[in-house]
């Protein structure tokens, strides 16, 4: 991996800071903090600056820039606190889905399910709750498993049985016995380091990673100037210190983060569990780095004068969208087990063999 800055992504990131710098932000410190989905703010933005087409192979009339530049959007809407709108498109786009559909239920991976899918003669009915990217969602694509294998499901606008609740933050979606057919398939969500759920999770991962970023951003610069018995906030070690260890802490996650990035577009052999630690790693990191930040700035971090409350509730929403991070660290911790095993089994067969025999 080349650690070199790349040119094109640091024009790419000053143009994506500047612009998204200009999207009205929600100052109110109730209700939801962002305006989500393809009805956001953001998302004029991202049409302006033709995002769809950053990941976009050039065989297909993309930049072809890869998983990286994904990363890169992402990580910039978290660091400007506002909503993702782009991850959907994104993953639709990894398989093969048309675009503006909104995703659902992933916070359920990857141990089981919010939104179950239950056979029924010509397809499958969904039933459960599950938590949704857009306020007001058309089509969705639902994250659930079907004969035990996790899928992404298409569920149209006027499906039977679906009903949505915006009035709580992150909204929900509801399904009771909502049929889907084989044909409203749309992808399998396989642990193949380099497919649809692993390069969600990237992207998921580089959000929650500007999130973090932007919130240390503002109380650094927040306890640079106020004053307290005399000196800086920043300047007294009860201060300073977490704020470095933050400082350190994001630097090793954006480390772990661009490179399951670079791993995934190489389609290197040791991609493996790299996606999932980049996405648990983000998530801690993001719970942590916010809640420094917040007690760091005290209650000015609670008033619409920092506007740090979004990024505390984003933090808290976001984390746990594409699963908890314990759980995601089994996914790792069990994965590195059984490579474990299969080595030492392969050293004793290596040894085994080559044993003189009598």
């Amino acid at each position: 991996m080349d650690l070199t800055p790349d040119p094109l992504l640091v024009e790419l990131r000053a143009a994506l800071r500047t612009s998204l710098a200009a999207v009205p932000v929600r100052s109110e410190v109730h209700g939801a903090p962002v305006a989500d989905g393809h009805r956001g703010p953001a998302r004029a933005v991202l049409d302006q600056l033709g995002v769809a087409d950053f990941e976009r192979p050039a065989s297909d009339g993309g930049l072809g820039l890869g998983l990286t530049a994904g990363v890169l959007v992402s990580e910039e809407l978290g660091h400007a606190s506002c909503g993702n709108a782009y991850r959907a498109d994104a993953m639709a786009a990894d398989v093969g889905h048309p675009p503006r559909a909104a995703l659902a239920g992933l916070e359920a991976l990857p141990t089981g399910g919010g939104v179950t899918a239950t056979r029924r003669a010509d397809g499958w009915e969904l039933t459960g709750t599950a938590t949704v990217d857009d306020p007001e969602p058309g089509p969705l694509l639902v994250a659930t498993r079907m004969d035990g294998e996790p899928v992404l499901a298409a569920v149209r606008p006027d499906a039977p049985g679906r009903s949505a609740e915006a009035r709580c933050w992150p909204p929900v979606v509801r399904f009771d016995a909502t049929p889907v057919t084989a044909a409203d398939v749309a992808g399998a969500l396989d642990d193949s380091p380099t497919g649809p759920l692993a390069r969600a999770r990237l992207r998921q991962a580089g959000y929650l990673l500007g999130i973090a970023d932007g919130a240390h951003r503002i109380a650094v610069r927040h306890t640079g100037v106020r004053q307290q018995f005399g000196a800086r906030l920043r300047d007294l070690p009860a201060v300073a210190f977490p704020l470095a260890r933050a400082l350190v802490t994001l630097r090793a996650t954006r480390a772990a983060v661009y490179r399951g990035a670079w791993l995934a577009d190489s389609g290197h052999d040791e991609a493996g569990t790299a996606p999932v630690a980049a996405l648990a790693m983000a998530a801690e990191t993001a719970r942590d780095v916010v809640r420094v930040c917040m007690q760091s700035c005290g209650v000015r971090a609670m008033t619409p004068e920092l506007g740090l409350h979004r990024y505390f509730r984003l933090a808290t929403a976001e984390s746990g969208r594409y699963g908890e991070p314990a759980a995601l660290w089994r996914l790792v911790g069990a994965e590195r087990l059984e490579t474990a095993r299969r080595a030492l089994a392969d050293d004793e067969a290596e040894a085994e063999a080559a044993a003189p025999t009598r």
